[in-house]
């Protein structure tokens, strides 16, 4: 299903909570419409009694009275009204009119006047009654002169005033949608600019979005989709490199196999074809190590910068890889030792933190002289945890010491059989748990220390606290 634009959502959300507002202004006015009608003819019911009341005489001590053309022309239009009339002396003698029209529902005094809602022959009718002094009779004194009309004049002249209200509301409702809908065309446009500069890139480009002048709201949008962008460049950069250094890496050890199983295939001597394997076997085994070395490599720079991770019993990392270990120190007559308290909390992979300190013995066993010793110490602080892997082999030189985390970097005099990745996965895995790595002198011999400090993570807060 197609998804609904957002122009179009906004503009429903806008729209859609204004309608019981129109709906509650429309009830509103219709009532002020009623209540204009009504008053405009309450007061011509008023005027048409007080002319009436005008024309009442005493003559010869009999009340008379006429209704004048004038009372009812006020009457006279397209609306074909019904009017009633009564007038009646004090002393209930009836002296013109309908004598059963209603009364109000007061005693009015002299000029008193009362207007109000009544039923006559069938008909819904508007009623005014006004009590006029006349002289000259005290019993008659004052006369109650009463004007009724049926209402459908103010029930259409209600409805005309309350429809030309109505259509000019509309009229002002088209123009605010009008100037709502452009108003979010124009809010928009960033929007429909961001998704236009994205939609223009070359495939594969991963350049950061520059240049559009977004809305404070849109920002984060904006830093959103450039930090995903830097953090895809990392990603396949760190693809291009695995694939730089494996055809880089695996060329020679390929080449090397690839002679040797040739020198096999044609040496018809059984010594020699066993010599071809074992070194073919020796090969696979370089060849096996320089990938997961990558492999491993490849890992660290996709984690990337340091982040939280599970905590990890560096203690128990350390005895596993000594466990690994053993028989290579034991093939090279090294003694392997260690000084490590029972349990060590650090932050990190355990996976990354294992290829680590794996790479860092290895490195102290290869390079360590036969018989000589490596040593490791895991020395939890009020700072962090400090892991050390110490050896008596050459050491490097202080102006190389950068140097050799640098990938495929060697050490001029160098005869090992490493390819120049362990310290550089050490690097990346380390940035990648917060830790610092650094290299220095053993106190008391010719070697290497390798020394990286761990941040303190809550679990050795809570421990020292005990």
């Amino acid at each position: 299903m197609r998804p609904s634009s957002l122009r179009v959502q906004l503009f429903a959300w806008i729209l859609l909570p204004l309608l019981p507002l129109a709906l509650l202004d429309s009830w509103l006015s219709y009532r002020s419409a009623t209540e204009t009608a009504t008053e405009i003819f309450d007061r011509m019911l008023l005027g048409s009694a007080r002319i009436i009341g005008e024309q009442v005489r005493v003559e010869d001590g009999i009340p008379q009275s006429y209704v004048p053309p004038a009372a009812l022309e006020l009457f006279e239009s397209i609306y074909r009204d019904r009017i009633y009339y009564r007038v009646e002396g004090a002393n209930g003698r009836l002296i013109l009119g309908y004598a059963e029209m209603p009364m109000p529902a007061q005693h009015l005094g002299e000029e008193e006047v009362a207007h109000f809602d009544a039923n006559f022959r069938g008909e819904p009718l508007r009623v005014v009654a006004y009590a006029q002094p006349v002289f000259g009779a005290p019993d008659l004194n004052p006369v109650l002169i009463e004007v009724g009309q049926t209402l459908n004049g103010p029930s259409k002249l209600a409805f005309t005033i309350w429809s030309r209200s109505v259509g000019k509301h509309i009229l002002l409702a088209i123009a605010l949608a009008a100037l709502l809908f452009l108003g979010l065309r124009r809010g928009l446009a960033p929007l429909v600019a961001l998704s236009e500069n994205v939609q223009k890139r070359v495939p594969g480009s991963l350049e950061k979005i520059e240049g559009v002048r977004a809305p404070r709201e849109l920002a984060p949008l904006v830093q959103a989709i450039n930090d995903y962008v830097r953090r895809l460049d990392d990603h396949m950069s760190a693809h291009s490199r695995f694939i730089a250094n494996a055809s880089h890496q695996l060329r020679t050890p390929l080449t090397v196999l690839n002679t040797q199983v040739a020198y096999g295939l044609r040496t018809v001597s059984v010594l020699q074809k066993d010599d071809a394997l074992r070194a073919i076997q020796e090969s696979c085994h370089q060849g096996i190590r320089v990938v997961r070395q990558l492999l491993a490599m490849s890992v660290a720079e996709a984690r990337g910068e340091a982040q939280p991770g599970e905590l990890v019993d560096l203690v128990a990392v350390v005895r596993v890889s000594m466990e690994h270990q053993a028989g290579f120190a034991h093939m090279r007559k090294i003694d392997l030792g260690c000084e490590m308290p029972a349990r060590a909390l650090v932050a990190g992979d355990e996976s990354l933190l294992r290829e680590l300190v794996g790479n860092l013995l290895d490195n102290a066993l290869r390079y360590s002289h036969p018989g000589g010793a490596v040593t490791i110490y895991v020395r939890p602080g009020e700072s962090g945890t400090a892991l050390l892997i110490e050896d008596d082999g050459p050491g490097i030189a202080p102006e190389e010491r950068e140097k050799v985390f640098d990938r495929f970097y060697r050490v001029h005099n160098d005869t090992s059989d490493g390819c120049g990745l362990g310290l550089a996965i050490v690097r990346e895995v380390a940035d990648s748990m917060g830790a610092r790595i650094h290299l220095r002198d053993p106190e008391h011999h010719r070697g290497l220390v390798v020394a990286l400090d761990f941040p303190l993570v809550k679990a050795q807060v809570a421990v020292t606290a005990e």
